[in-house]
């Protein structure tokens, strides 16, 4: 297997790039700007920006992966909401770029995806439900996911996952975890949604996920997250509580009265029995993964 990763600056993208070390897989990463994974080679890395197609398709023509892993991505909800042009540009056009590569040299191309393309009236929700995208950034990931689903080339696979935990080096964004945990011991107070529910994601099990399909040759969508259901109030609490920190500073608010750019789904979450069966994916608890992020 030789693995072509992108966005491996990001948070899955350094976990995944340690995870092809750790199994001996030949793999290649790519971001925007510089290295600032200090755990991958420099002769592993490259400069890309996924929205030029020559750019793409000269790393396809140097290195012809067998399997793409396709991380890169505005995710930024309200920033895509206010530059849908750059949202789409990045996010659909390069999706499309690297699939369109992809078909050409036979690879195995895998989206990640989000829990943000379901309305979120229905949740928890299996791969099978049908997508109702209310934001900007939501649009961009259900389009890309039509870019593989109406096609006619079958090796591909969607991973859809919900809000990912972890640590990595230089990463330009933060997580539910550092900010409630850096705000509190700040002695700031915070406002936390209380009707906003999902599944909040260990990034380590989400990478594994992503190469097994990848080592098993799987195709087809799949729902990867942890597997503990909460408000984001709750997660929140959670953190206060495992860190020994005042959850008094945390103040309850409803999604409206944070007048957010972008719309949020109220419920999502996922059925995770396809992964589970036919993955072996076992994921971590809230519990279990504050236990395993550093002080």
């Amino acid at each position: 297997m030789k693995l072509l990763i992108t966005g491996s600056n990001g948070l899955l993208g350094q976990k995944l790039v340690k995870l092809c070390i750790r199994y001996g897989y030949d793999f290649i990463a790519c971001s925007r700007g510089e290295n600032r994974n200090p755990d991958c080679p420099s002769d592993r890395y490259v400069e890309l920006d996924i929205a030029n197609k020559l750019a793409v398709n000269h790393l396809f023509q140097s290195w012809y992966p067998s399997h793409v892993i396709h991380t890169a991505a505005i995710t930024n909800v309200d920033y895509c909401e206010l530059h849908p042009e750059e949202c789409r540009r990045i996010n659909v056009e390069g999706s499309k770029n690297l699939f369109d590569a992809s078909m050409r040299y036979q690879a195995h191309f895998q989206l990640l995806s989000t829990d943000f393309v379901f309305d979120g009236e229905d949740g928890p929700y299996d791969e099978d439900a049908p997508v109702n995208p209310l934001s900007t950034y939501a649009r961009s990931k259900a389009e890309s996911e039509q870019l593989l689903i109406n096609s006619d080339y079958s090796n591909w696979s969607i991973v859809r996952t919900i809000i990912v935990i972890g640590t990595a080096s230089g990463l330009s964004r933060s997580n539910m975890v550092l900010w409630v945990k850096k705000s509190l011991e700040q002695g700031e107070h915070i406002r936390v949604v209380n009707d906003q529910f999902r599944m909040p994601t260990w990034a380590d099990d989400l990478a594994w996920g992503c190469l097994q399909i990848c080592s098993l040759s799987e195709r087809g969508i799949f729902h990867l997250s942890g597997k503990d259901f909460v408000s984001m109030l709750e997660f929140a609490y959670q953190i206060a509580d495992y860190y020994q920190l005042d959850r008094s500073l945390i103040s309850p608010v409803r999604s409206e009265e944070l007048k957010q750019a972008a719309k949020r789904p109220p419920k999502t979450g996922f059925i995770l029995d396809k992964a589970i069966t036919r993955l072996g994916y076992r994921p971590k608890s809230i519990a279990e993964f504050l236990e395993l992020m550093p002080e």
